[in-house]
């Protein structure tokens, strides 16, 4: 979706609102995927300033816990504002994803915002105790390998390392 902020400068008496479904499926988010759309909302609103932008996500990321590897999912919501001047769309600097004819692209708008607001790690809960060092096994799914003081390695063609440590 494009958003024509020259043309609402001009022409923004009203109050612009926009329902969102955004399929973001296709990009690449760092370490997790998001496979549903995106619900929220779009507001413009002109004031004496400049224009106010508001955008409202929900989005549900899918990825696996950086220490144990179950899959996870995390909810996320988020709610952002900013304010545009009519001067700063023509700023190559502007932290809005504004292209050079004035036009705002809505859904790399979110791309951005989902980025800096999901964790880069994910975890399945706070006390994960990630995967066993023996057998490779979720700890918390009840591995006994390690209770017992065992450190033979499952794999016998690891067996060869252990002499490096003799």
């Amino acid at each position: 979706m494009q958003f024509d902020l020259k043309k609402f400068f001009q022409t923004g008496r009203v109050p612009y609102h926009a329902e969102l479904q955004l399929d973001l499926s296709d990009y690449d988010f760092p370490g997790y995927q998001i496979t549903q759309p995106v619900t929220g909302t779009f507001d413009a609103a002109l004031n004496g300033e400049g224009v106010v932008l508001r955008l409202s996500l929900n989005a549900l990321a899918q990825a696996e816990c950086a220490r144990c590897l179950t899959p996870v999912e995390y909810p996320c919501s988020l709610e952002r504002e900013w304010l545009v001047r009519e001067s700063e769309l023509s700023d190559e600097y502007q932290e809005l994803p504004i292209d050079e004819a004035g036009k705002l692209s809505v859904k790399e708008l979110a791309c951005e915002e989902l980025v800096m607001e999901i964790p880069t790690v994910l975890l399945c809960s706070a006390d994960c105790q990630g995967l066993c060092h023996v057998c490779g096994q979720p700890k918390a799914a009840g591995c006994t390998c390690c209770e017992g003081g065992s450190t033979t390695p499952v794999d016998e063609r690891l067996a060869i390392l252990k002499q490096l440590l003799n």
